[in-house]
């Protein structure tokens, strides 16, 4: 992952005192949007299945930042976990002042090979898992008149080939971004979403990456950790108050040309690519 830098652009404390939730934070993107949050003064708790992994996580981006991150280990389709989570969140700092929804499960699959369990389980863990980390950290986020983030991506916008799981449920929680974003704001949380593009060194790339088309994107770039970082910072901080409701999309222009995505050279072998 590449080196998440935001202190270049923002104040190195804008964020103290405030404490943030995170599914998914161990790794990835959402690591790097935790990682960005502490650097400018967040506690931060990460949540997702594997407890060592997400431990091991939580003790590196503590040393890297000088800053405090825990782990609290759990799955995002239980109910029962999440409202752990919050618990233990609320117990350790005493509040809640920010949610990142990032939990996701994905693979490439052509529609013939896209299994009823595979399927089912996907739209459970990112959309079911948002749903349900945010309905047991609401009333904690309204009490602080806090913020949430959405991890969404671009699938949808206009359909992308071996990836209808994924981007079905990344277009229902774009729809949930916008439907909460009207029942919570009146109690002063704003709700936002933000859709990455081809980001480098990702578990999403490793996977795409070989047989992904660079010349799609307008940037004729892959995107970096730190891209997102950025908007991460930006749509918490006192910058964004008077925003909500929106995906912000952050991939390069790549969906605004019909040559996106371009998979040129994948084939598609169902053992190789339906893991679930």
């Amino acid at each position: 992952m590449s080196v998440v830098d935001t202190t270049k652009v923002f104040k190195q404390d804008i964020f103290k005192g405030k404490v943030l939730l995170c599914s998914g934070g161990g790794s990835g993107i959402c690591r790097g949007m935790t990682e960005a949050m502490v650097k400018h003064g967040a506690t931060a708790v990460i949540f997702s299945r594997s407890k060592d992994k997400l431990e091991k996580a939580a003790k590196e981006m503590s040393a890297k930042t000088g800053g405090q991150v825990l782990a609290v280990a759990g799955d995002v389709r239980n109910p029962a976990d999440v409202e752990n989570a919050v618990k233990f969140t609320v117990e350790k700092f005493g509040r809640i002042d920010f949610l990142i929804n990032g939990a996701a499960g994905n693979f490439l699959a052509a529609f013939d090979h896209l299994s009823y369990n595979a399927f089912r389980t996907v739209i459970e863990i990112d959309l079911l898992g948002t749903f349900n980390l945010t309905k047991a950290a609401s009333q904690y986020l309204k009490k602080s008149k806090g913020a949430i983030i959405n991890v969404s991506a671009t699938l949808h916008y206009t359909g992308t080939p071996f990836q209808q799981h994924a981007g079905a449920a990344k277009a229902a929680i774009d729809a949930l971004t916008k439907h909460w974003a009207v029942e919570l704001g009146p109690f002063g949380v704003r709700v936002n979403g933000i859709a990455p593009g081809p980001i480098a060194a990702t578990v999403g790339m490793e996977k795409l990456g070989p047989a992904f088309d660079l010349t799609a994107v307008p940037m004729q770039r892959m995107g970096e950790v730190q891209d997102i970082a950025h908007s991460t910072v930006f749509l918490f901080s006192e910058g964004a108050t008077y925003i909500s409701g929106v995906v912000l999309v952050v991939d390069g222009g790549a969906w605004l040309n019909p040559a996106y995505p371009a998979y040129p050279n994948i084939v598609l072998e169902p053992p190789q690519f339906n893991k679930l």
